[in-house]
């Protein structure tokens, strides 16, 4: 099974699925860390990436979603997935479940005044909001509950 937790930054995908890997005992892919050095720059900018910036990201995302499936392997990923389109390239022959991680503009801009070390220019959230298509075919979880509470739900909705 692939587990994708999707939403804006912030929202706690990697803190959660990296929880919710250790549980399980299933790989955790940081979608993150599949970004070019040039959209990391552009985002430390302050500029939004466009679908064009996007493409290889989430091409290279859905690779590692297609291998984990071909060897019959188990992962949580972190990605965004802001768009049904971006949803639609990484589901791959109906083995994905997505989790959104809902979350307000307050939560998110309270959370992002205290973080540290990612490349994300707190400039971006409104960015983030506007291009957001919140999923219909996904399982949404409130971003502001504990990140425990938050994979407990995961794990009792997905019976994984």
């Amino acid at each position: 099974m692939v587990i994708v937790l999707m939403g804006v930054t912030g929202s706690g995908k990697s803190t959660v699925g990296k929880l919710l890997a250790s549980q399980l005992g299933w790989k955790f892919v940081e979608g993150d860390d599949f970004h070019s050095p040039k959209n990391i720059e552009k985002m430390r900018r302050g500029e939004p990436l466009n679908d064009a910036d996007r493409s290889p990201w989430l091409e290279a995302i859905r690779e590692v979603i297609r291998t984990t499936i071909d060897r019959g392997e188990d992962a949580i990923i972190a990605c965004s997935a802001l768009k049904e389109s971006y949803r639609k390239l990484l589901q791959i022959r109906g083995q994905v479940s997505f989790v959104y991680l809902k979350a307000s503009m307050a939560l998110i801009q309270d959370r992002l005044k205290n973080r540290v070390g990612h490349f994300m220019n707190p400039d971006l959230i409104q960015s983030q909001f506007d291009t957001l298509e919140e999923p219909e075919q996904a399982l949404q979880v409130d971003a502001g509950v504990s990140p425990a509470e938050i994979v407990q739900v995961i794990r009792n909705k997905l019976s994984v």
